[in-house]
């Protein structure tokens, strides 16, 4: 197997070098774009030599304009006829994986055709197959809710090679982080998540549940990462790289070793001591966004029970008063569940993007 290479310049490569060299001996200016963005680990970055065991090869997507999409096919003739057998030392050949369904291994094919992955297509249709979307740009809020933030982070990452029509540039422009008061929903959700549960992890620890203690300690990391993701404004990827991703945030070098102790304590008054520090690193982050008047940074009681707690659904109360977009006033006096990822972790819900229109009708209420 070749030395690994990252999959984004890979795919860089792959298409300058290879893809467009073809494509203008037999389509000299056509308009279209060339990116890698969507499923996969290498668009995030996260890729490594392991991800060269499934599903990783050199690759790129071709967008074509909605008049020009005749052309599809028959790029995908050409690229299947007239590509070479590797690129880099890597087989551009594919096999699909018996029992796993579009996931393919590279396999060396010494002549043509080759059985390559690039099926040309439209914007349109990559936002119907990725963001269940068959309208203009113009994202409804209740849109916005209900989209993972890991398929928003999936098109707005990656990478783009080259773009002369401007469909998929607008696109990803329009996605790169959220509207303003739909921002502000989603970060009064995180604090209210927090303020349902912070005082639950002292009582399950003061009756002796230290095990239930914990659990819900986890969860409060949880959300204390997400809320990070939101107050830096990045799309917070799946679970696999939820971690990674947050080692990459500004607040990740103060508060990655507190939460790493919180995960480790053995005692629910360890789990509060670290909590309370964590809390009050969040509540500063929050003042320094100028989002509300400035809120206390010291944890306090749980009214008269001995528990520290930062009061997280006073943030999100806070925080609420400040949006004015007339969609986002109903939805949040309808609800405070926030948007997809707040309300479940379940992968299917969470993976599925057609599921996205249940949440829609929820939203809409």
């Amino acid at each position: 197997m070749p030395e690994f290479i990252p999959g984004l310049e890979l795919s860089r490569l792959f298409y300058w070098e290879v893809v467009r060299p073809l494509m203008d001996r037999h389509y000299p200016g056509l308009p279209h774009a060339a990116a890698l963005i969507g499923p996969g680990s290498e668009v995030l970055g996260f890729d490594s030599e392991m991800s060269m065991d499934h599903h990783w090869y050199p690759n790129v997507q071709i967008f074509l304009r909605e008049i020009e999409k005749e052309f599809a096919g028959q790029i995908h003739e050409l690229l299947r006829w007239n590509l070479p057998p590797t690129f880099m030392d890597f087989p551009l050949n594919l096999e699909e994986i018996p029992d796993e369904p579009g996931t393919y291994l590279m396999k060396l094919k010494d002549a043509p055709p080759i059985n390559h992955n690039i099926h040309p297509l439209t914007v349109r249709e990559f936002k119907a197959e990725h963001l269940a979307l068959d309208h203009d740009l113009n994202f409804t809020a209740s849109d916005w809710l209900s989209t993972p933030t890991q398929i928003l982070r999936s098109i707005t990452s990656g990478a783009l090679h080259y773009d002369n029509v401007g469909e998929l540039t607008e696109l990803r422009t329009k996605l790169e982080w959220y509207p303003h008061d739909v921002w502000l929903y989603l970060l009064a959700a995180g604090w209210q998540r927090i303020g349902e549960e912070e005082h639950l992890m002292p009582r399950a620890g003061y009756v002796g549940d230290e095990l239930g203690s914990g659990l819900i300690a986890a969860r409060l990391v949880r959300d204390i990462m997400s809320l990070c993701f939101l107050m830096e404004n990045q799309y917070a990827p799946y679970p696999k790289w939820f971690g990674s991703a947050f080692q990459q945030l500004g607040c990740a070098r103060d508060l990655s070793p507190i939460l790493q102790r919180v995960l480790r304590a053995e005692t629910w008054q360890l789990r509060e001591t670290l909590l309370s520090e964590a809390y009050q690193y969040l509540a500063g982050m929050h003042n320094g966004l100028g989002l509300t008047h400035p809120m206390p940074e010291l944890v306090s009681n749980f009214h008269d029970r001995p528990f520290k707690i930062i009061h997280g659904d006073q943030f999100a109360a806070a925080i609420l008063k400040e949006i004015r977009d007339k969609d986002m006033l109903r939805i949040s006096q309808l609800t405070l569940a926030g948007g997809i990822d707040q309300i479940s972790d379940n992968t299917k819900i969470r993976s599925d993007i057609s599921r996205r229109y249940f949440l829609v009708h929820f939203y809409s209420q």
